[in-house]
């Protein structure tokens, strides 16, 4: 039988006692805490913790828990976050014409691995739809230009909000989002085919190829204003040598782009990420 739990999120300034007040809370009412994890960073002097509880057995009712939480929250002068397991995010793929990160999302969320609805996907050409469409997904065209990208930009925040979407994932989507977008829905997590912040902005591959490199990755990040230079959630590499063309490079990266975006979006969906500045605290 499914037991729902409670994601506990929480980032203060670091000081002593911070998990005795957290477990104590949830011992002296009834709870059974079946995940912690936390972090200390003494150069930034600052905490962030990571507690799941069991809600069977709570003597408090969700919005009894947040009022707690929130209570020892506030003194330690953090920003905290609090979901539930059973309470289903809902993301929007974003694409352009390449499709290797888009049908990997969707098969993973066909297998069960994300744990979240897909609302819609959204493009600016048309190109996907043919795999989009038969697997029962709805598929809209919202095309851009730099002369509409302002129009096109509201359609999509329209979208969003009809859908109530929780997240955004640039499966390859290929564009930039304006900061006016970004401050409507911050919420965006995407992949970048390099080792950021090697080789940033268009054509990493080819720029890795002239400069020669032995190495080549990829990054899941999620979107700021300032281009792909967001908290970075995952990133993985792979080896290439003086006989690889860049077309092998593209080649080469095509995976590490499917695994690294799909870790961080799993990372997400399961509320283990954690920003302070521009930099991220994973809990695996």
């Amino acid at each position: 039988m499914f037991n729902p739990t409670a994601i506990f999120l929480i980032s203060c300034p670091d000081q002593k006692g911070i998990v005795a007040r957290l477990s104590n809370f949830v011992f002296h009412h009834g709870g059974n805490i079946v995940d912690s994890d936390h972090h200390s960073d003494l150069q930034a002097g600052r905490f962030l913790g990571r507690i799941e509880l069991e809600l069977n057995g709570l003597d408090l009712d969700r919005e009894g828990l947040r009022q707690g939480f929130a209570a020892i929250a506030a003194p330690m002068g953090g920003h905290w976050e609090l979901y539930f397991s059973d309470e289903i995010p809902r993301i929007a793929l974003w694409c352009s014409r390449q499709e290797h990160c888009l049908l990997d999302l969707i098969w993973r969320h066909q297998a069960g691995e994300l744990g979240a609805d897909i609302a819609f996907v959204m493009s600016n050409h048309d190109t996907l739809r043919r795999h989009v469409e038969p697997l029962g997904l709805p598929f809209h065209v919202v095309p851009i230009t730099p002369e509409t990208k302002s129009m096109a930009e509201r359609k999509a925040l329209a979208l969003l909000r009809a859908e109530r979407v929780d997240l955004v994932i640039l499966a390859k989507y290929m564009q930039v989002l304006s900061p006016e977008f970004l401050a409507e829905f911050p919420a965006v997590i995407n992949i970048h085919h390099s080792f950021l912040p090697a080789f940033a902005g268009a054509q990493p591959y080819h720029q890795a190829h002239a400069r020669g490199v032995k190495l080549i990755g990829a990054t899941a990040h999620y979107v700021t204003p300032d281009l792909d230079s967001g908290p970075i959630i995952e990133q993985d590499v792979v080896r290439v040598s003086h006989r690889d063309t860049t077309d092998d490079l593209v080649r080469k990266g095509k995976d590490m782009e499917r695994l690294a975006l799909s870790r961080a979006v799993r990372l997400h969906l399961q509320h283990r990420v954690l920003t302070y500045g521009n930099k991220t605290v994973v809990f695996e």
